[in-house]
């Protein structure tokens, strides 16, 4: 019965994490974006978000995060939301589910704990900015 199951495999649909100056923090804060780089108009989409991990031999773990979206264009690009610095050393997880056309995709983004920073940053597609990538 598994077998018959087709799971789609979700293509040029992939998050990054982009360092933006804030004025209400006065420093550069990390915004993590959906990037639509695919020819499809995702449709529904939702977007559930989490942070865990070890710190100091603790384990910590944060609230989860929801949001949604009616619809992401072809080749365009949606903030999603900022991490805060003291979770960049957890990992971040970012579970990405929407619709194309009547397929249902649902794929699961981690950013590793420590992963984004700046010495790991190359051009994001679309943005033209130097950020983070998951694909």
């Amino acid at each position: 019965m598994k077998k018959d199951i087709t799971i789609p495999e979700v293509e040029n649909v992939f998050l990054a994490a982009v360092p933006e100056w804030s004025d209400d923090f006065m420093e550069k804060v990390w915004y993590v974006y959906l990037v639509n780089d695919s020819d499809f108009l995702l449709d529904g989409v939702m977007v559930v978000s989490k942070a865990f991990g070890t710190i100091d031999g603790e384990m910590k773990k944060t609230s989860l995060l929801r949001h949604a979206f009616v619809e992401v264009p072809a080749v365009s690009v949606v903030k999603i939301e900022m991490v805060e610095k003291s979770v960049l050393a957890l990992n971040n997880e970012f579970m990405v589910t929407f619709f194309i056309g009547n397929t249902l995709y649902d794929k699961k983004i981690i950013f590793k704990a420590n992963s984004i920073n700046e010495d790991a940053m190359e051009e994001v597609p679309i943005l033209f900015v130097d950020g983070v990538m998951v694909k």
